[in-house]
């Protein structure tokens, strides 16, 4: 049974999740036992030891991969005998070229930094790390992952070619269409005018600032909206769903379960779906929960659209936006799992307005 109001889902919005342990300081130990979440190279930076004398005192192999639990030699010099001091010299003045030097090696710093936060493809370069790549790009690591199937361990190695998905902008200008926005940026017209609270079929004005949905898979995406059915269609017992649905399918899949308002209530439905296949958001909105719900649920998201809708998004095996993020439809919110009551790897999907269970299917495309 699903019949829980959404405000109960809100509740848990004020519980703490667990947070990473902190790293041990690696500043004079001499064998360091990995910890969750360390790299060798943030190993090495902490200990203050080149990467590559652990590497050899170790006899690692590549592409250099530590596991939880293993021990590491962190391999130290004997400290030097203290060198006689120096002379006095006059400190030559900086020329001309050396200051041109610094002045270009200082420009090159910044051209790295501002492509980092800019580029669509990355080049691995010796000593990266995936993790050190999504922080520099301002790019969620997993995003990284799914652009480019990588699979665990999820090494990268040099002279590797990454895609850096980004969420994207475009102002209008004068002759643009939705047509030619869409073909530039290879995004359905439908999937933009969503993200944007735009009617698909009115025309663009110039100087609109448009988001571009990012789409790690367009492929994977919802379908668009069913044409309007003929008048003289035979029509179904049950009322017949609008012509423009308001939501997207948030994943494709067997409708295992629909909605029920009585008898054996349930709120949504259950759409079967492969265990970590990506969850997309069915409408721009504003996150307002994003956690665990112990009690039936599991791992949950809840999504304002405005105007007293709301979509939950349930059974989920990984949630991967934060509360009070912007989300763009058909942007991914999570993965598909089996926690909570869930009969197998599924998603719990519900619709609701003003606080009350829509059921989804009136407010679908005919087909995922």
């Amino acid at each position: 049974m699903m019949r829980r109001a959404l405000p109960s889902f809100l509740v848990l919005a004020a519980l703490a999740l667990p947070g990473a342990p902190a790293l041990a300081s690696t500043k004079d130990e001499s064998v360091h036992v990995v910890e969750q979440g360390e790299t060798l190279n943030g190993i090495a930076n902490r200990a203050g030891v080149a990467a590559s004398a652990i590497v050899k005192a170790n006899g690692l192999k590549e592409p250099y991969v530590v596991k939880v639990g293993q021990k590491l030699t962190i391999p130290r010099a004997a400290a030097p005998a203290p060198a006689p001091a120096p002379t006095a010299k006059p400190r030559p003045a900086p020329t001309a070229t050396s200051r041109t030097a610094a002045s270009a090696q200082a420009v090159a710093r910044k051209a790295a930094a501002v492509s980092a936060e800019t580029e669509e493809m990355h080049e691995v370069t010796p000593g990266e790390t995936l993790g050190g790549i999504a922080q520099r790009a301002g790019v969620a690591r997993v995003l990284i992952i799914e652009a480019n199937g990588l699979q665990p361990p999820y090494a990268v190695r040099t002279g590797q070619k990454l895609k850096i998905p980004r969420t994207r902008r475009h102002t209008v200008k004068a002759g643009d269409t939705g047509f030619s926005i869409s073909l530039k940026y290879a995004v359905p017209w439908e999937q933009i005018a969503l993200a944007n609270g735009l009617d698909a079929a009115a025309p663009v004005k110039a100087g609109q600032s448009l988001l571009i949905p990012t789409l790690v898979d367009p492929k994977a995406g919802p379908a668009p909206a069913p044409a309007v059915q003929p008048e003289n269609a035979a029509q179904p017992v049950k009322a017949a769903r609008p012509a423009a649905a308001r939501f997207l399918w948030p994943v494709a899949g067997e409708v295992r379960r629909t909605f029920a308002a009585s008898g054996n209530p349930h709120d949504g439905i259950d759409i079967k779906a492969p265990q970590g296949t990506m969850v997309r958001a069915a409408a721009a909105g504003t996150v307002k929960f994003a956690g665990a719900e112990k009690e039936q649920f599991g791992n949950l998201v809840v999504l304002d659209h405005g105007n007293g809708w709301f979509t939950a998004y349930g059974f989920l095996s990984r949630v991967t936006v934060k509360e009070g993020a912007r989300v763009a439809a058909g942007e991914r919110i999570g993965l598909v799992g089996s926690t909570g009551l869930a009969k197998g790897d599924e998603l719990h999907f519900e619709v609701r307005q003003d606080g009350k269970p829509v059921d989804p299917l009136d407010a679908l495309p005919k087909a995922p």
